[in-house]
């Protein structure tokens, strides 16, 4: 069973469906009881870090992703869901978030490229042996939506790395955690392949 942590950040069907395509058996977490109870956790995220963290807090959830992450139990953090797991954002303000990877979150540096980037980018593989990303060649091609990145203490948890304006991390992977600044299920069949991945690592 895999928790889809709901935290009141918008629609989250298409995340849903897509793991449900890809064979999950999905609940959506709204609780932290509904989130330990789990085998496997997702993370999404869209809009501003601050308000994600805000809205994780107002549920009463931050504790509990914490947990379930340091668990070592397999977890997916998804575009802002990937920002959330380092200790600083700085969109519109300095703001905690859940301090599981060492690191910040901030605004790209493109010169005169469009902010945010929207639309396919390529993804150049940095660590081999990534479960997420079995089967998928090095610069495939995924769907990204942001204006910030992370930027982590240790790039020794960058699974991959993609370039707009800058080099920066868009798969992370430490231990159990894995998290993708792109959206895999906006990405079409490599998107769903690297989902299938996460599914079947969750089922081992």
């Amino acid at each position: 069973m895999i928790a889809l942590i709901d935290y009141d950040i918008g629609n989250l069907r298409s995340a849903r469906r897509a793991l449900e395509k890809v064979g999950a058996d999905v609940v959506m977490a709204r609780t932290a009881e509904e989130l330990l109870q789990a085998d496997a956790a997702v993370l999404p995220g869209v809009g501003a870090f601050g308000d994600c963290m805000s809205n994780l807090r107002g549920r009463g959830l931050e504790e509990a992703v914490v947990a379930f992450a340091k668990s070592g139990r397999p977890f997916l953090g998804i575009c802002v869901g990937l920002q959330m797991l380092f200790e600083r954002g700085f969109e519109n303000g300095e703001h905690r978030g859940l301090g599981l990877i060492p690191g910040d979150v901030k605004l790209l540096n493109v010169m005169d490229m469009k902010i945010p980037q929207i639309g396919w980018n390529t993804i150049g593989i940095k660590k081999n042996g990534c479960p997420i990303l079995t089967g998928i060649p090095d610069q495939s091609f995924f769907y990204f939506v942001h204006s910030y990145a992370v930027f982590p203490s240790d790039d020794r948890v960058v699974a991959a790395e993609t370039v707009y304006g800058q080099d920066y991390p868009s798969i992370i992977w430490k231990d159990n955690i894995f998290a993708t600044q792109f959206h895999p299920e906006k990405s079409q069949k490599t998107g769903l392949l690297l989902l299938e991945n996460f599914v079947k690592y969750a089922s081992k």
